[in-house]
């Protein structure tokens, strides 16, 4: 996959630019990057606080050739592909907090949203964006203690084109792994040992049918297993709910 990085200073929000390019026919691979996002945002319509100058703002076009019922793993691969790139060159101990965030000890500091484009003959494209906190050095009221910054974790400056470079070269890697099979069968072993969720207590928050209970990790098809009280075990699709800790975000 050829990378091109189309860059802006201020777009609404990457996601979208990057959809309006791979509607004109932007080819796999674009990279909608921006210094900053008026209108940022995160999965199940949630703001994406996004100040200038600081922090990684960025969107990826994906024409895959796989069913769309696929495509949910790409959100997966990316999240495996972003915390493989920091780990190894920052060297921090980066987890995945199922399905789409990235976190260092308890606090969250990247976030991912995967909007795709389909119709009867298949996926049109698929855009993957992408935020992660690199140089804040502080959070508004409401998000301290919860997020965090490689800044803030390193104690020093960090070189985002850096950070840019580790996470796409992973993400080539990652992909093509993931086309092979067009499941998570390569890369679930790698996915499970970070997982920050994994054998932790959680609450599905599913508004149909709620329930606790201890993630066990993913399967191939990136979905959540989760052990109840009862034994039973129960796949958790990411697309029908969010993951909390049983007392905390994590």
């Amino acid at each position: 996959m050829n990378m091109n990085i189309c860059f802006r200073k201020e777009v609404d929000s990457t996601n979208d630019w990057a959809k309006q390019m791979a509607e004109e026919g932007a080819p796999e691979g674009t990279l909608a990057l921006a210094d900053s996002q008026v209108l940022g945002r995160g999965r199940r319509g949630r703001s994406w606080e996004s100040p200038a100058g600081d922090n990684l703002y960025m969107s990826l076009i994906l024409r895959p050739e796989i069913p769309p019922e696929k495509a949910s793993g790409l959100t997966l691969v990316m999240g495996l592909s972003a915390a493989q790139g920091i780990t190894d060159v920052l060297r921090v101990p980066v987890k995945i907090k199922w399905p789409n965030d990235l976190v260092i000890g308890e606090k969250k500091f990247c976030g991912i949203l995967t909007e795709m484009s389909a119709s009867r003959q298949g996926i049109r494209f698929v855009v993957i964006g992408i935020g992660i906190n690199v140089n804040n050095s502080s959070f508004p009221g409401e998000l301290q203690g919860k997020a965090t910054s490689l800044k803030l974790e390193r104690g020093t400056v960090i070189d985002k084109e850096v950070i840019l470079d580790a996470v796409m070269t992973a993400f080539v890697k990652n992909y093509k792994i993931f086309l092979k099979t067009q499941d998570l069968s390569g890369l679930v072993e790698e996915y499970n040992r970070i997982l920050v969720n994994r054998n932790r207590p959680v609450r599905v928050l599913n508004p149909a049918n709620p329930f606790e209970g201890v993630a066990q990790g993913i399967n191939t098809f990136g979905e959540l297993l989760v052990e109840r009280a009862d034994g039973s075990v129960t796949a958790v699709y990411a697309g029908e709910v969010s993951i909390r800790g049983a007392s905390s975000y994590v």
